[in-house]
């Protein structure tokens, strides 16, 4: 009986234990970039950063939602829109180069100029 209800804690604990570390637990920073998407824009458009560095971006809307897709990889949110909270994503880029970000969800007429860039040294 002892063993049987030992098991499960220690199988608890195991998991646990074993979770992936967050990257400040790691003593990497979290560069924060706030982000407004707003009448086909994001302000800031372009965000430098470095290979391995973790990124959260911290996304609102000051008219419609938007989405926030960075090209070439999985990251795809919907930022909210305006008054109705935050979008956070954390990205962390695995190579150097250019990253190109977009609005995922149609937005009005000048959809197709929201765009921005990631530079990873």
């Amino acid at each position: 009986m002892i063993s049987r209800v030992c098991f499960p804690i220690a199988t608890v604990f195991l998991v646990i234990a074993t979770g992936a570390p967050s990257p400040r637990a790691l003593g990497q920073e979290v560069q924060v970039v706030e982000v407004t998407a707003e009448r086909f824009s994001f302000s800031p458009s372009e965000v430098r950063a470095k290979v391995g560095s973790t990124i959260e971006f911290r996304l609102r809307s000051e008219d419609t939602a938007h989405g926030f897709h960075i090209l070439q990889t999985d990251v795809n949110g919907v930022v909210p829109k305006r008054g109705q909270g935050t979008l956070t994503i954390r990205f962390q880029p695995a190579r150097s180069g250019r990253y190109t970000f977009e609005c995922s969800r149609l937005c009005g007429a000048g959809h197709s100029f929201m765009r921005g860039t990631i530079d990873v040294e």
